[in-house]
């Protein structure tokens, strides 16, 4: 019977190429193995290795149109502000615990604002074990230097290896995200988990070949013939049929449907929380300003007065709130680079789907030149399973999770890519003027504060937190503060000031 076939990951391949003593073409586990000849060395040399690898898409954007990108000693960059690939990759295999190390030539030098960003990452390695892995490096700021900074997780569970040149194993495209040193690195302003760019890793085994031919053993063939016993019938029969089956229940009375205008309502959502934080901490040095009736709470901000319609019998839902939050940061004379502002914030569910519209304006980082975009769908929102009712003349949709659309991108200047994460929302709308809405006035985390409120540099607003910042003491990471940290304040740059300009489309 064929053997149960098992993931390949990287050190399987390499395993049986080593055996194999050419290519890599027939990837298989050495633990599979069940010959008597003595066990191979516990360590294997892993030569002519390259790393492809470009950290941040966005981010490589940004300094090109800012600054200056130099890769030497041993990397080289793609044309078109491509991606880095590092060369000359040595290193080792374990044949017992089936993990590999490889360390690359090469160095990458990111350099914006007359030096105030200047990072070097160098020493880059790669490191496996099973199917995870992840990427470190050596990181240089004008603070300091930090070594073996973990900056990248690798997920090899669904990456198959193929053939490259010289018989060289090719893992491409591995999944990449920031892990938590990374995401302290950059003061929160990406979270733990964000997507990276994928890496492609290319390998070879440095093989010996043997020195004798094995001795073969004689195939003995079986002297007897398995002995097979009979097959005995059942000796009986059941005697007895199964009872009545049990009448069903009788069905669970179903919801009143509901449908009408929109009395009451509100919209709990932060945003993103790790956008928030950047803000309001010691890089961006900014603030957040809540006025036209939104409030800030303990989770983000309440966005209330929604006006629209709600049918249960179609499941369609259209809700619209009254409300702006705007988020200033990097102070320039009397204006701010970072200038984002939302309003008109609009829940829309059709067809089983949901999307969260915004009008936006955005400042350009260079030219200062303003674009609008009018009923721009900013977010996706993944519904839950199930008919949207009315409860005691409320509609609710709660955590909501969100993701940025392709169009919404426009609306961070492209600093966020399609699918991001962002905070999930909540929405309760009211059918009747007799309806309580739930969470009272305060939201969720806490109560709201007065309309026009600001915070700043982590203070509280009303009577919720809000912005704090991720400081590298309180994470335990010891990558200078200003590693990435200088960085993350440019990168939002990058993505220019964004004002969401204030619609209103009900009838008052």
């Amino acid at each position: 019977m064929a053997a149960t076939r098992r993931p390949i990951a990287l050190a399987a391949a390499v395993a049986t190429a080593a055996a194999l003593g050419a290519t890599f073409t027939l990837p298989a586990l050495a633990a599979d193995n069940s010959s008597p000849a003595a066990a191979p060395a516990a360590t294997m040399e892993l030569t002519d290795g390259t790393l492809d690898w470009g950290f941040k898409e966005s981010f490589r954007r940004y300094i090109g149109g800012a600054g200056t990108i130099t890769a030497e000693k041993g990397a080289t960059q793609a044309a078109g502000n491509g991606v880095f690939t590092f060369g000359n990759g040595k290193g080792t295999y374990d044949t017992t615990t089936h993990g590999t190390d490889t360390a690359f030539d090469g160095s990458v030098n990111f350099n914006a604002h007359g030096g105030v960003l200047d990072i070097t990452l160098s020493d880059v390695k790669l490191s496996t074990s099973g199917t995870s892995g992840a990427i470190t490096v050596d990181l240089k700021t004008p603070q300091g230097t930090e070594n073996d900074v973990a900056f990248a997780a690798l997920d090899l569970s669904s990456v198959r290896p193929g053939q490259g040149e010289g018989g060289a194993m090719v893992f491409k495209d591995i999944p990449s995200t920031l892990t938590k040193a990374g995401a302290a690195a950059f003061n929160g302003m990406y979270a733990e988990g964000e997507a990276l760019d994928p890496a492609t890793l290319s390998v070879k085994a440095v093989t010996t070949p043997p020195t004798e031919e094995p001795t073969k053993e004689p195939t003995k063939e079986p002297t007897k013939e398995p002995t097979k016993e009979p097959t005995k019938e059942p000796t009986a029969t059941p005697t007895e049929k199964p009872t009545t089956p049990a009448s069903p229940s009788a069905p669970a009375t179903a919801p009143a449907a509901g449908q009408g205008e929109l009395v009451d309502g509100t919209l709990d959502w932060g945003v993103k929380e790790s956008f928030r934080s950047y803000v309001t901490g010691p890089i961006a040095g900014g603030k957040v300003e809540t006025t036209a009736g939104a409030t800030t709470t303990g989770a983000g901000y309440r966005f209330p007065d929604a006006t629209g319609r709600f049918d249960a019998d179609e499941q369609t839902l259209d809700a619209e709130f009254d409300g702006q939050v705007r988020f200033l940061g990097h102070k320039e004379g009397d204006a701010y680079t970072l200038d984002l502002s939302l309003t008109g914030l609009e829940v829309q569910v059709k067809d089983g789907a949901g999307t969260l519209v915004a009008d936006v304006s955005s400042k350009d980082r260079e030219t200062r030149k303003v674009t609008t975009y009018t009923d721009l769908a900013v977010a996706d929102l993944k519904l839950p399973g199930g008919e949207l009712t009315a409860k005691d003349g409320v509609v609710t949709l709660a955590a909501v999770p969100a993701t940025l659309t392709a169009d919404g991108t426009k609306a961070f200047g492209g600093m966020y890519t399609k699918g991001t994460q962002l905070d999930a929302l909540t929405v309760s709308v009211a059918l009747d003027e007799d309806a309580e809405l739930p969470g009272g006035t305060g939201g969720p985390g806490g109560t709201g504060s007065t309309t026009g409120g600001t915070s700043g540099g982590g203070g509280t607003v009303g009577g919720g937190t809000v912005g704090g910042s991720a400081s590298l003491a309180s994470t335990g990471s010891g990558v200078p503060a200003g590693a990435l940290v200088a960085a993350s304040g440019v990168v939002v740059a990058a993505g220019a000031g964004v004002v969401i300009a204030a619609r209103r489309r009900r009838t008052v």
